[in-house]
Formats: C-alpha cells, sequence, structure tokens
C-alpha cells in the first residue's frame, strides 16, 4: 500500500534546470570553453552543486577553489532567479492536493540546501502540503547514489516499498531504483535513456497525470 511520495525538486516541481545551465555556462565560459545545452543535459541535472563543481574542474583541468566557485554560481543563480523568478511545473499543484486530500505523506527530497530549497518552495507557498524535506548536506552520498531516498523514508517512517519517488533526471531514476523504490520518471530536459526507462513504473508528460497512476495504487 502505497503510504508517502517522495519528490525532487529541481526539474520537477519548479523549472530551475534552465537557470542551473546559464550558471554553469557563464563559469566554464569564463575559461573561455564552450558549453551547450546538450552537454548539460548530459552531466549535470539531479546531480549535488558540489559534485558538478568538482567534475568541472577536473573535466576541464582548471585550478579553483571548488568552494569559490560553489559560492558564484549561488550568486549567479540569485541573479537569474530575482531576474526571471522560478515558475511551478504543469500538474504540481492539483497533485499536492489530491495527495493531501487521500491523507499520502509527501517530502521534498532535494540535492540543494535547505535555505534554497526553502526560499523557492516558500516563494510558492507550497511548503504546507509537505511533510518534511530532506537536503543534500543531510546525506553522505549525493544522487545517483540512494542515500537521499533512503533519509526520506526514515523520516517518514516508512517502508521503501510503501513510498513511490517522482523525479526528472537520469541520476533520480538511478539513485531510487539502488533504494528499491518504484519511481516514476516526468522528463525536464531530457528523456531518459533505455537503461533508466527499464528502471521506472512509468514515464509522464506531467506531474498530473501522476494522479491516474495512483488511483490504482491506494
Amino acid at each position: 500500500m502505497l503510504k508517502a511520495v517522495i519528490f525532487d525538486m529541481d526539474g520537477l516541481m519548479v523549472d530551475t534546470e534552465v537557470i542551473s545551465f546559464q550558471c554553469y555556462k557563464d563559469i566554464i565560459e569564463s575559461y573561455h570553453f564552450p558549453f551547450t545545452l546538450d552537454e548539460y543535459i548530459q552531466s549535470y541535472p539531479g546531480r549535488p552543486l558540489h559534485t558538478s563543481i568538482q567534475f568541472i574542474k577536473e573535466h576541464y583541468q582548471l585550478d579553483f577553489q571548488v568552494e569559490e566557485k560553489i559560492q558564484l554560481f549561488k550568486s549567479l543563480e540569485e541573479k537569474y532567479m530575482k531576474k526571471d523568478g522560478v515558475q511551478l511545473k504543469k500538474g504540481l499543484l492539483p497533485l499536492l492536493q489530491y495527495l493531501q486530500d487521500h491523507h499520502i505523506q509527501t517530502i521534498v527530497a532535494t540535492s540543494s540546501i535547505r535555505e534554497r530549497a526553502d526560499q523557492i518552495l516558500n516563494s510558492h507557498n507550497i511548503m504546507k502540503y509537505f511533510d518534511d524535506i530532506v537536503c543534500g548536506n543531510e546525506v553522505k552520498n549525493g544522487k545517483p547514489f540512494p542515500d537521499i531516498f533512503l533519509k526520506a523514508c526514515e523520516k517518514l517512517d516508512v517502508q521503501t516499498c510503501n513510498a513511490l519517488v517522482l523525479e526528472d533526471s537520469e541520476a533520480g531514476i538511478q539513485a531510487a531504483y539502488d533504494a528499491q523504490i518504484p519511481v516514476i520518471c516526468i522528463p525536464d530536459m531530457k528523456y531518459p535513456h533505455e537503461k533508466y526507462i527499464q528502471k521506472v513504473e512509468h514515464i509522464y508528460t506531467s506531474l498530473e497525470d501522476v494522479i491516474s497512476y495512483l488511483e490504482n495504487h491506494i
């Protein structure tokens, strides 16, 4: 029986991936390397910021302090968010209301830090729909490792077989699969490769489509 739904945040609930792409693009191109959307989609969505900055340093063989670039990324992100805002994904509010009406627990499991997650979610007044939140700094290993989803189940005191993960990224799909939690994918920038498609329950185009799945599992 389904008792809890675990939500990723970036790219699933809020349309932040395009902002993240621009931040990484600014950092990488400051070293005169080109950076395309395809490159971003291939290696960055769903992964912790620290992991991605470390990847940039090693991939481009650059000499910089990782923490300094993390702070630069945060500054750039804040600038773009203030300029363009962050929109909720289609179907999120109907789904959250459905889960609340049916007394299903909900939790956010995001690679983001708590301050950023709170800022984004509170700006849309949706934290009221969630029972808890797990952030990247609360676990040892970020996605694609399963730690964050296992922590989410621990916080809600539910077994993994009674939970469901909603994700948009391949890293998140892998993390849920390794946590042995059923996962539904709502792709954002990238449709998952075949090996990840085999690991999901369903792929939907909108969060609102998840309601039809839930009607057969609660």
